[in-house]
C-alpha cells in the first residue's frame, strides 16, 4: 500500500488487490487503515516519479494516435477519431494497444467512449467495454459512481443517500441533488461530471503536444537496427510526407523523427526550417545531420515523420538572371543555408541584424532570430554621420587626461594606453530620447502636503502632439530635485585619429551645467577601419 501526507494526516494514495479486499481504498485515514489490517506493509509515494513515468507513456502511445493527453495521475487519454480504421476498427485497435501494454509488462484497463469522462469511466468500471456513440446513458448506467472520479466528500455523500451506481442519478431531480450538497460548487461538479460523460458538455481534449499538419507512420514487419535501414525508411517517409504537404500547396517549418523502438522505448530528433519547406532533398539533407543520434537498440519496429508549423509555401517564379532579381540576395537560397548551419550547430545561432527605429547608435539594431525573411534596410538619414565598421557591444570608460571644454579630447587612456590626439572631426551631438524616459520610483513615498514629483509615462510620441510638446516642456524646465541626476544626457560623438593612425569613434556623454549631474564623461564606442 502507499501512502501520502494530506490535510489531516497520512491517507491512503493507492492499494492493491489484497489490500482493497480489506477495505483499504484511496482516501482513507492511515490510522483507520491500520487499524484495520495491524500488520499493513506500506511506503511512501512517489508522485513527482510517477508522473514522469505516466508522461514518458503518453509520449509513447502517440504512436497509435497523434493527440494524446495524461488523464488525472493514473491514466493516459487518446482521441482515436479517424485513426482506429488504421487498426481494422475499434476492437481490433483496443486489442493492438491492450497486446503491446501486455508485452511491455504495463498493468492496464482501456476503454472506449465517445467522451473522455464516459472513456475514464468505463476504463476504470467495465475494462475493455466500447460504447458506440450516443449510448454513453446505458453502458454507464450500472458503473460506480467513483468512476465518473468526484471528490470523495462527494462520494461518500452520495452514497449515504443510497446512491451507488451513476444511473441512479438520470432520475433525480437537479435542484433536488444539489440541495443534498453542502455547497454549490460541490453540487456542480457532479453535474458537470455527468453531463461530460454523457455529452451534453463540451470536453476538449488538452494534448501533450499539439497535433502535427501531417503524419506519416512507416510499420517494420521485422525491427531494423542498422543506420542504413533508418536513412531507407526516412526517406521513404519524407517522400510520402512532401505529396501530402504539396497536395495542399503547403510547407512546414518543424520536423520530427520518432523511432519507437521493440523494448518499449522511443527516441526522436527534430529540425527547423527558417521558411516552410516541402522539398524532400532539403529535408534528408538536415536530418542527415543528426539522423546518428537514433540508437536503435535492439531494433525499431515503427518510424513515425511529422511535419508541424505548417504554413503556405512562396510559389513564386526564380528570376532568369541576377540582373532581373528584385533584390541582390536570394532569400530561399539564404534559408536553405541557415537551416544547413542550424542542423550541425543548433537551434539558435543563426541570427540576423534588425534595425530599429532610434536614434541613440547602441539602440538602432538588435539581433534575433532568422527566420526566412531579410529586413528591409532603414531610409537614409541625411544628418547621421559615418559610422564605425566596429561596434562595441557596450561603451567603454576612457580616462581623459586633456580636453577642450566643448571639443574633443587631446589625450586619453583607453584599455591602460595613452593615445595622443592627432586629428579630430565632429561633434556630431545625439539629444536623449525623452520620450521614451520613464522617472525611477522615489526612494521613499513623498507626504501628502510635499510637492508633486514630474513623471512621465512611456507612450508613443506620435499619439498626441499636444501631449508630447507638454511632456517635453516640463521635461528640459525641471531643474531641481533628486530626479534630475537620472535624467538622460546627450552625447557629443567624435571621429579621433592618434599619432599611429588609428580611428576611433568616442563620445561625451553630457554637457557642461547641463543641470543633469556633474562633470561629463567620455566613452569609447567604436573603432574605424
Amino acid at each position: 500500500m502507499l501512502v501520502e501526507a494530506g490535510p489531516h494526516g497520512l491517507r491512503v494514495a493507492a492499494a492493491n488487490k489484497v489490500a482493497q479486499g480489506m477495505g483499504l481504498t484511496e482516501g482513507l485515514a492511515f490510522t483507520d487503515a491500520k487499524a484495520r489490517a495491524p500488520n499493513l506493509r506500506h511506503q511512501d509515494i512517489d508522485r513527482v516519479a510517477d508522473a514522469k513515468a505516466l508522461e514518458a507513456l503518453a509520449k509513447w502511445m502517440i504512436r497509435f494516435a497523434p493527440l494524446v493527453a495524461i488523464d488525472g495521475h493514473d491514466g493516459v487519454m487518446l482521441e482515436t477519431t479517424g485513426c482506429d480504421h488504421l487498426y481494422g476498427g475499434e476492437a481490433a485497435m483496443v486489442k493492438d494497444v491492450a497486446g503491446i501494454l501486455t508485452r511491455e509488462q504495463i498493468p492496464h484497463r482501456i476503454g472506449v467512449a465517445s467522451t473522455q469522462v464516459a472513456a475514464a469511466a468505463v476504463a476504470r468500471g467495465a475494462s475493455g467495454r466500447i460504447l458506440p456513440a450516443g449510448c454513453e446513458k446505458d453502458g454507464l448506467s450500472d458503473l460506480p459512481i467513483s468512476t465518473l472520479r468526484v471528490s470523495n466528500e462527494a462520494e461518500t455523500l452520495l452514497r449515504r443517500f443510497g446512491l451507488n451506481r451513476i444511473g441512479q442519478l438520470y432520475d433525480i431531480d437537479r435542484k433536488a441533488l444539489a440541495r443534498r450538497f453542502q455547497s454549490k460548487s460541490s453540487a456542480d461538479a457532479v453535474l458537470i461530471k455527468l453531463d461530460q460523460a454523457l455529452g451534453y458538455r463540451r470536453d476538449p481534449i488538452k494534448p501533450l503536444r499539439p497535433a502535427p499538419a501531417k503524419r506519416v507512420e512507416l510499420k517494420c514487419p521485422e525491427p531494423i537496427a542498422t543506420g542504413e535501414a533508418i536513412e531507407i525508411g526516412l526517406e521513404e517517409l519524407t517522400t510520402q510526407l512532401c505529396v501530402d504537404l504539396k497536395r495542399f500547396g503547403q510547407g512546414a517549418r518543424h520536423f520530427t523523427l520518432t523511432a519507437y523502438r521493440s523494448d518499449g522505448t522511443l527516441v526522436s530528433v527534430e529540425i527547423s526550417a527558417a521558411r516552410p519547406a516541402n522539398g524532400p532533398n532539403h529535408i534528408l539533407r538536415l536530418f542527415s545531420e543528426r539522423i546518428d543520434r537514433i540508437d536503435p537498440g535492439f531494433g525499431i519496429d515503427l518510424l513515425m515523420l511529422e511535419a508541424r508549423r505548417a504554413s503556405p509555401m512562396d510559389e513564386s517564379a526564380v528570376a532568369l538572371s541576377g540582373d532581373l532579381a528584385a533584390q541582390d540576395t536570394d532569400p530561399v537560397a539564404l534559408s536553405a543555408l541557415a537551416d544547413r548551419i542550424t542542423a550541425k550547430l543548433g537551434e539558435g545561432v543563426v541570427q540576423i541584424t534588425a534595425f530599429q527605429e532610434s536614434h541613440r547608435p547602441d539602440r538602432a539594431e538588435q539581433k534575433r532570430l532568422f527566420e526566412g525573411d531579410i529586413p528591409k534596410q532603414p531610409s537614409p538619414n541625411a544628418q547621421a554621420g559615418p559610422r564605425p565598421l566596429r561596434l562595441l557591444r557596450q561603451p567603454e570608460r576612457v580616462q581623459v587626461l586633456a580636453e577642450v571644454p566643448e571639443g574633443p579630447p587631446l589625450r586619453f587612456v583607453w584599455r591602460r594606453v595613452a593615445r595622443k590626439v592627432a586629428k579630430a572631426d565632429g561633434p556630431e551631438r545625439i539629444a536623449p530620447e525623452w520620450w521614451t524616459y520613464t522617472a525611477p520610483p522615489p526612494s521613499a513615498a513623498p507626504q501628502e502636503d510635499a510637492p508633486r514629483k514630474w513623471l512621465t509615462p512611456k507612450f508613443d510620441p506620435r499619439a498626441d502632439a499636444a501631449l508630447i510638446a507638454k511632456t517635453r516642456s516640463e521635461f528640459e524646465q525641471m531643474q531641481t530635485g533628486e530626479t534630475v541626476k537620472n535624467l538622460p544626457r546627450a552625447r557629443d560623438y567624435y571621429r579621433v585619429e592618434d599619432e599611429e593612425g588609428r580611428r576611433y569613434w568616442v563620445f561625451r556623454e553630457g554637457l557642461y551645467e547641463d543641470g543633469r549631474g556633474g562633470t561629463p564623461d567620455w566613452y569609447m564606442h567604436g573603432l574605424f577601419a
